[in-house]
């Protein structure tokens, strides 16, 4: 994925350094905010073709900059040198000059002598990154004390490095994904931005407005000597709305600096129901319960992954297979998977089961063979692993935590306690709490607190998906042991109402019936509160899905 951004080269080259087209309405509102005197010195790293400097040197000459002195004004910084070369002609032709350096810019030494650092950061994912440029991403962001991990994309260190170049009271303005409210290795980021800067402002876009990238992104306006406790939000829809943003505003205070920022898109008032709910005996953590892990990765699931009818046909004995969740999650939107409901799966074609022989049989070695006459072994996963055909086993979970997920995650008991693949997590319950979790824990999971926590903890993905990792699942806030033990004759008569709810893709009129029993009947909340739960919910996820419709 990719921030906008102007370069030249093509479409694929620009993609892979993470440059496209900035419009030309957003930078002329993040040049207004933090260009405020005819003398402030101008930086615009990773300039491309200068978008940002080329509003920035029209608002200096409007301000009283003679065209010669805005020149003395205005730096950019672009690795690409015909990128360079085409922002120089693009800033002559508006009589505009400026000191454009052909260079890598988390290589430059900070220079704190801008009044101003604006632009729009590469966005190249970690997987991307490698060799030299990430020891020097890793490197630049070190230099501010911040401490990256290796699967931090582009921007995290170029945002730290970008802010080394500013006078003490000088003004940050970026254009950044929003992931920078969620993602965990962000945490550092979000914290140096707090204690570097006295305001840190977050206007937020609802909408998902730029065309061909599914990336949601944010304006990052900071400015002062910090540090701070608190964030100003702007909401607006649109690039449009840009010019109504003030009348936005409101003011959040995260619990720490570094934790995540998502909770500053919900209402004051629902907010403070969610935590007082989260933080009572009545709700723990999904950690609490047991210990989630990835599933099984095999490296070609069309190889390993098999129906029982192409298992017939190759001839393969029970001992080279084991009992699957086929690849994905749609079959695991209810509260369980029973054997009879495996059975149906299996009856349909769907791939229940995995080619694992302990001992390979005659036809199991058949399979082995034309596996390899396919390639099957470069895959990298059965390339590391010796015998390449032997996927590394996890055993049964109790229960079935779906983690992309369109609308929440589910919960599914794992009842016919097959093996699954790392298209799901798997919880595995502790001692003492099996039989409570498997029977009621999905069920008791479908309440308004879970479903807003988990748009709190997980991670907007791409196409409006809601992705939630071992880490994340850990900490969505799920009803205790106590809690369910005190409400499980309240829930079970509720059971096979919410069963069918969901059958029929009611998720709403399941969440509303375990809200009855849980939150309004055990929390003591009102309707009102949950109402405002909901709607809460409602917002976060309208958000999320907002990114996977088109841009208009």
């Amino acid at each position: 994925m990719t921030l906008f951004d102007s370069g030249a080269g093509s479409g694929e080259e620009r993609k892979a350094r993470g440059a496209f087209f900035t419009p030309a309405a957003l930078c002329d509102y993040v040049v207004a905010w933090a260009v405020r005197a005819g003398d402030d010195r101008v930086l615009e790293p990773s300039c491309g073709e200068a978008a940002f400097l080329l509003s920035a040197g029209e608002r200096l000459r409007v301000m009283g900059c003679a065209d010669t002195g805005c020149g003395e004004l205005l730096r950019g910084v672009e690795m690409h040198a015909e990128s360079a070369c085409i922002a120089r002609q693009m800033l002559a032709s508006r009589g505009l000059h400026a000191d454009i350096q052909v260079a890598d810019f988390l290589g430059l030494p900070p220079e704190p002598v801008f009044d101003v650092v604006i632009g729009n950061p590469p966005y190249v994912r970690y997987q991307e990154v490698t060799g030299e440029a990430r020891a020097r991403s890793l490197s630049a962001a070190l230099r501010a004390g911040v401490h990256l991990t290796r699967l931090a994309s582009s921007w995290a260190a170029f945002t730290v490095h970008a802010a080394q170049f500013l006078k003490p009271n000088g003004r940050l303005a970026l254009v950044l994904p929003a992931e920078l409210l969620a993602v965990n290795y962000a945490a550092d980021v979000r914290r140096f931005l707090m204690r570097r800067f006295a305001r840190v402002r977050l206007v937020l876009f609802t909408e998902r407005v730029f065309p061909g990238v599914q990336e949601e992104v944010l304006l990052l306006l900071a400015e002062g000597a910090g540090p701070t406790d608190r964030c100003e939000l702007y909401q607006v829809a649109d690039v449009a709305g840009l010019s109504r943003a003030e009348g936005a505003v409101h003011d959040w205070k995260p619990d720490r600096p570094d934790s995540k920022w998502t909770p500053s898109l919900i209402p004051a008032s629902a907010l403070e129901i969610y935590t007082t709910a989260t933080r009572s005996a009545s709700f723990g953590c999904l950690s609490d319960w047991g210990e989630t892990t990835l599933g099984m990765v095999t490296g070609n699931n069309r190889y390993f992954a098999l129906s029982q009818q192409r298992a017939a046909e190759l001839g393969l004995k029970s001992s080279d297979v084991l009992p699957l969740s086929p690849p994905g999650s749609r079959h695991l939107r209810g509260l369980e998977m029973s054997m009879g409901a495996w059975t149906e799966l299996a009856a349909a074609g769907e791939a229940t089961l995995l080619f694992r022989p302990a001992d390979p049989s005659p036809a199991a070695v058949r399979y082995i063979e034309a596996g390899e006459a396919l390639g099957v072994p470069r895959a990298y996963k059965c390339r590391v692993r010796s015998p390449w055909w032997r996927v590394p086993l996890v055993g049964p979970a109790d229960l079935l935590v779906t983690y992309m997920n369109a609308d929440t995650p589910r919960l599914c008991a794992n009842a016919a306690g097959v093996h699954h693949l790392n298209s799901v997590h798997g919880l595995y319950l502790r001692s003492g709490l099996r039989r409570l979790g498997m029977e009621l824990l999905p069920l008791a999971s479908l309440n308004s607190v879970t479903l807003l926590g988990a748009e709190i903890v997980g991670r907007a993905y791409g196409g409006g998906m809601l992705k939630l990792e071992p880490r994340e699942a850990d900490v969505l806030p799920v009803p205790s042991r106590n809690a369910l033990a005190a409400s499980a004759h309240a829930l079970a008569e509720r059971r096979q109402a919410v069963a069918d709810a969901l059958r029929s893709r009611r998720l709403h009129a399941a969440v509303r019936l375990v809200d009855e029993a849980l939150l309004v009947e055990q929390l003591g909340l009102t309707l009102e509160e949950v109402r405002a739960l909901r709607s809460a919910h409602d917002h976060l996820r309208a958000r999320r899905s907002a990114r996977g419709a088109p841009a208009r």
